[in-house]
């Protein structure tokens, strides 16, 4: 039989160049427990008299063993000493996740009705791989985003921030910011307000869940443009409101219709100034009358601007806000459409005695909005960047929406008829009658398009068939090209 190995003949190697001496002897005592020389409930020397073995301090000596104590390599008893622990770390957490497998039944647990609500119907907008894919319609013209400029106002922020933005921010968002915003839709959109009536959100879908969660109670009548925003939907949804489709006409949501669809509606989803899907702006006559049916039902409106300043033709239309006089309406924007999608950042116009229930709202949902992009963004604001840019992109939008036109009349004619947008960042091209939407967005995503089915934003009134066209993120030539591959997809669709 071979000769069982005692601790005093156990054979260390020597340290290697400037190792902590208590570090090389955890790694060897370690190393030999791991490989079996020491067997499991072996009993270790003190740590004097291995100090004294290997002329080592005794500090160092307890240095290497309450490692190794706390990893669970050996185990002392008291008034008896230090031994090997009978079990190694890495072989108790393998025997515990055995028996576990071996005597656990599956979890059964599951998400809660309001969860599952909650997620029914939601796409998930998958990562952009690609910039300016013909016809994406949730994407500004990226390539076109001045990079440069941000970056030096970036830097120039970060490098002479003060300590304390590094810190918590306002609930609200930051001061800086909130003026700016304040005074530029004061001028662009026509937007009355004080700085402090702004709350910065993530973007227009924060916005809209925080006035879903904290303005409505289960039950809850909400207008809601049919065909509308499928996003804004998903979001009273799943605060149990009750949706009430209102159709749409050549003037905007009909309020009348609206009326005797639901006299009780706590609260009016629109999109005036360029309606999503139809495009079509609010008449003068019909705002007021949603005005005043809100002020006599005590009722809110959210005016939901996330395109506005995109008018082709003429000035762009003052916001519903700027005729509200009683403090019924809710102003959303965002900056995600005017700049770039991955700047998570827009924001709220909510009436003076709403503001601080909705700086705790904005607390309780996730603190505060990011100090520092906050900052980058208010400077490139109140710089006039941001206003150049928007101009810019408004010329260079109108010129990509006369590529689309022009192209379509070339390659589309008589298999889609597209829309003269008067503003945004989107047109609808109609199909024949009788043609289905659907399969037509079928056969142009498998070559490679990026197409919307009105179809899929009505709520319960049918529609005319149409696809949903961006022409603002996509480039000249990527329009052509597209237009080219949707009549090749068109015409398949049709046999």
């Amino acid at each position: 039989m071979p000769k069982k190995e005692t601790f005093q003949d156990l054979a260390l190697t020597a340290p290697k160049g400037e190792q902590e001496l208590w570090r090389w002897l955890y790694t060897e005592l370690r190393a030999a427990i791991l490989s079996g020389r020491l067997k499991p409930g072996a009993r270790l020397p003190s740590t004097r008299s291995l100090a004294k073995q290997h002329r080592l301090s005794r500090g160092t000596v307890v240095a290497a063993f309450d490692q190794l104590l706390s990893e669970g390599y050996i185990r002392t008893q008291v008034s008896s000493g230090t031994y090997v622990a009978p079990i190694m770390p890495d072989q108790s957490l393998q025997a515990s996740r055995g028996r576990s497998a071996l005597t656990l039944p599956a979890s059964k647990a599951t998400l809660s009705k309001r969860a599952r609500a909650m997620i029914h119907g939601i796409d998930v907008l998958a990562p952009s791989h690609s910039v300016g894919k013909a016809f994406r319609s949730y994407e500004p013209a990226i390539d076109l985003f001045p990079v440069e400029l941000w970056s030096r106002v970036a830097s120039r922020v970060l490098r002479h921030a003060p300590r304390s933005l590094y810190g918590n921010g306002a609930a609200g968002g930051y001061q800086p910011l909130r003026r700016a915003i304040a005074e530029y839709i004061g001028v662009a959109r026509g937007v009355r307000c004080v700085p402090e009536q702004i709350i910065v959100t993530a973007g227009a879908q924060q916005a809209l869940d925080l006035v879903a969660r904290f303005l409505l109670d289960p039950g809850d009548h909400v207008w809601m443009e049919d065909p509308g925003y499928s996003g804004t939907m998903q979001t009273l949804r799943a605060a149990g409101a009750k949706i009430i489709p209102v159709p749409v006409d050549q003037d905007g949501l009909d309020v009348k219709a609206a009326r005797k669809l639901s006299q009780r509606a706590r609260l009016a989803y629109v999109t005036p100034a360029n309606q999503f899907p139809l495009g079509v702006t609010m008449s003068a006559d019909r705002r007021l009358e949603l005005l005043n049916w809100a002020a006599n039902a005590g009722a809110w409106i959210v005016e939901d601007d996330y395109d506005g300043e995109y008018r082709y033709h003429g000035r762009p239309v003052a916001a519903l806000q700027s005729l509200d006089h009683s403090g019924s309406v809710i102003y959303i924007g965002t900056f995600t459409k005017m700049l770039f999608n991955a700047l998570r950042l827009g924001f709220m116009v909510v009436p003076e005695r709403l503001v601080n229930a909705f700086e705790a709202a904005r607390s309780f949902v996730d603190r505060h909005p990011p100090t520092l992009d906050q900052a980058i963004l208010a400077e490139f604001i109140t710089e006039g960047h941001f206003g150049l840019h928007v101009r810019k992109m408004r010329q260079i939008y109108l010129e990509r929406l006369s590529v689309l036109k022009e192209a379509a009349q070339k390659h589309l004619n008589g298999l889609l008829a597209i829309e003269d947008a008067t503003a945004g960042m989107r047109t609808i091209g109609w199909l024949p009658a009788g043609a289905s939407d659907r399969v037509a967005v079928k056969q142009a995503s498998m070559l490679g398009l990026e197409v919307g089915a009105l179809s899929e934003f009505a709520i319960k009134k049918a529609q005319k068939p149409g696809l949903i066209l961006g022409f603002a993120g996509c480039a000249p030539n990527e329009l052509r090209r597209g237009v080219s591959v949707l009549s090749t997809a068109l015409t398949s669709s049709r046999q």
